[in-house]
């Protein structure tokens, strides 16, 4: 597909035990399906051409005769599907029987890969049946008048897709197969399985396919046996689930009597970008199962369509009790972080400047529960506001009632006439609200918050958070500059929703509704006079763009590398008709444009703690020349349509 996705399924076809024709026809039907959706990779469950259950008729002959003839019918029935699929049966070799995985495509079987690790225990039996992979001498296996390869070593290719096959227990043991594929370069995982409802397994299966998504970086597309099989002792409810890098794309009904087809795409691009960055991924595959691949190309159909999984609006803000939790975390980083630092210092005061918006709003937040940790007075907290020009009377009102109610010492220092006597100084017209009437403010701010924290032997607690870090909206040697910022890697998306959890969760009622005004209150830097009627005049968002178009950019390009055409491609999906195409096309423009330009302010950050996947520190997550063009990026984005 587009922009690095593939779309595969996972595929529980209604069975009769033992009864192989019919079996293949729900199976043939279900390829179809999968290939009409555009799906270029379809599994099916453990043994699903007999059906797994057969117990002691795995034995005989005609049970093995009729699977391996139904298994050539259905091979060539679907010849015509460019779909490639992978379905489980048995399979004579060696003198031996073996419970096989087969991948075959457009008439023709490509491999065949037999399960390595056997379950004995309880309710499993298969060794009474079957041999392992690794008892197996041979590398090929005759099907019908064909021999194809064999082993569990085969990696099947197509472009960036690299699929590999682990059937069932091999997932559940310490080391799975998957593991050693993963690093031999496969980045989608296919489980055929057989896996019995207990109390609780669910849970931990789904636990343990993500997790294994994540350790091995891959797509992982499982599908386990559902109804139909034999219930004499056991019940099968039918698991299809489709995982990528511990993330959950798509989960198929358990316990449903019809027949079950889940679909998403798996985001091979990205995978790429993780196996790549992370330098360590391919060591270790000394002393494992194998360490070399057997490689078979496949053709994989380029498609079009829609993509079928979600593409998250706010990936830095979950909902419900995950948001809660993150929140609860990031709030415990930034307070361990700044702790270290008041501590390191040997000071015994903080100073922050307080404006009534977001960020200085939970920097002082941070500030008041590390000193609550550290058992330190308050009062120790110095919140200067110093209302400017463009202060409007609800964000000065609300700075004051905050720190009245956390009980913090609160000053308030006018920058007004040092900035009139600074324009002077510099010969500047103070009726030209330009950049230099802005910045000079931004300065005179900072330079009267070191100077406090010089005078009280304090520390000034940065407030900028990461997005504007990211646009370079802060003003050099202003805002920009502190001795320890708390925001830093907090986007302002992230921002709001810390400053309302520590509302609902942390504070008195009299602190709480001031935290909850100042979060519905419109993001300004406050440096323009205010309107006629005493409102905000300058609002961020009118000048830079939306910052929850921003920090999904910003998440997209640093933890992904994603180019601006697919950053363009996913925001279109994320945010569907809510801004249009000419509207994401500037504002990603904006974006890219400011990002580059504004490296210089990043070179020279102050330290602060790193609290997600995504950082803008020089000294760890993000190194770049202040000085690189734009012009590959800002060119793509030209290049894409508005309409």
């Amino acid at each position: 597909m587009k922009h690095g996705f593939t779309k595969v399924a996972a595929a529980i076809p209604g069975v009769r035990v033992a009864d192989c024709n019919y079996n293949i026809t729900q199976i043939q039907a279900l390829m179809l399906k999968a290939s009409e959706a555009g799906a270029q990779l379809v599994a099916f469950p453990e043994l699903s051409v007999t059906a797994y259950t057969c117990m002691d008729l795995f034995s005989g002959k005609l049970l093995l005769d009729q699977a391996e003839k139904a298994l050539v019918e259905l091979v060539h029935s679907t010849r015509d599907l460019p779909v490639l699929a992978v379905v489980g049966m048995p399979l004579r070799t060696e003198n031996r029987l073996i419970n096989a995985a087969v991948v075959f495509q457009q008439g023709k079987i490509l491999g065949v890969v037999p399960k390595t690790y056997l379950p004995n225990y309880k309710e499993f039996q298969e060794q009474r049946w079957f041999s392992s992979a690794s008892d197996l001498k041979l590398d090929t296996i005759r099907i019908g008048n064909a021999s194809c390869p064999m082993g569990g070593n085969l990696l099947f290719e197509t472009g960036n897709l690299t699929v590999g096959i682990e059937l069932c227990e091999d997932l559940w043991v310490p080391v799975p197969p998957s593991s050693v594929l993963a690093m031999l370069g496969a980045n989608v995982i296919v489980n055929l399985s057989a896996s019995n409802e207990l109390i609780g397994k669910n849970n931990y299966l789904r636990n343990l396919i993500c997790q294994q998504s994540a350790r091995c970086i891959s797509g992982y597309v499982y599908a386990s046996a559902g109804f139909g099989e034999s219930t004499t002792d056991l019940v099968f409810a039918g698991n299809a689930l489709i995982a990528e890098n511990g993330s959950l794309l798509a989960a198929s009904k358990r316990f449903e009597q019809d027949e079950q087809l889940i679909i998403s795409e798996i985001d091979i691009d990205n995978l790429e970008h993780d196996r790549q960055v992370n330098t360590g991924f391919s060591k270790g595959l000394e002393g494992m199962l194998f360490a070399e691949a057997v490689r078979i190309p496949f053709d994989a159909t380029s498609v079009e369509g829609t993509l079928t999984r979600t593409i998250d609006p706010h990936p830095f803000v979950p909902e419900g009790a995950a948001l809660t939790e993150r929140c609860e975390e990031i709030f415990d980083i930034q307070v361990s972080g700044l702790a270290k630092r008041v501590l390191h210092t040997h000071t015994q005061k903080v100073v922050v400047g307080i404006s009534g918006g977001l960020d200085s709003t939970l920097a002082l937040l941070v500030c008041v529960k590390t000193f609550d940790v550290l058992g330190l007075s308050r009062k120790n907290i110095l919140g200067i506001t110093m209302p400017g020009f463009g202060t409007t009377d609800r964000t000065y009102q609300n700075a004051l009632d905050l720190m009245d109610s956390l009980g913090i010492t609160s000053r308030e220092v006018s920058i007004k006439a040092a900035c009139l006597q600074h324009f002077e100084d510099i010969g500047h017209d103070a009726s030209v609200h330009d950049i230099t009437y802005e910045n000079s403010q931004a300065r005179e701010r900072t330079q009267l918050l070191m100077d406090i924290a010089n005078k009280e032997n304090g520390l000034v607690i940065g407030t900028g958070d990461l997005s504007e870090l990211a646009l370079g909206w802060a003003t050099y040697n202003g805002d920009h500059m502190s001795m320890y910022g708390v925001n830093g890697s907090i986007p302002k998306t992230l921002v709001r929703s810390l400053v309302e959890w520590v509302a609902n969760y942390r504070v008195d009622e009299q602190s709480k509704r001031t935290l909850l005004d100042i979060a519905d209150t419109p993001i300004s830097p406050e440096l323009i006079p205010a309107d006629e009627n005493g409102n905000i005049k300058q609002k961020t968002e009118d000048l830079v763009g939306p910052y929850e178009l921003h920090d999904f950019f910003l998440y997209h390009f640093l933890r992904f590398g994603a180019t601006p055409s697919k950053i363009f491609y996913l925001a279109e999906n994320a945010f569907g008709t809510k801004y249009s195409r000419a509207v994401l096309k500037k504002w990603l423009h904006t974006f890219f444009r400011r990002f580059f330009m504004q490296q210089f302010k990043r070179s020279c950050l102050p330290d602060g703690p790193k609290v997600g996947s995504v950082s803008l520190s020089p000294r760890g997550d993000w190194r770049m020349p202040s000085d690189a063009s734009s012009a590959h990026w800002l060119h793509e984005i030209e290049l894409i349509p508005e309409n």
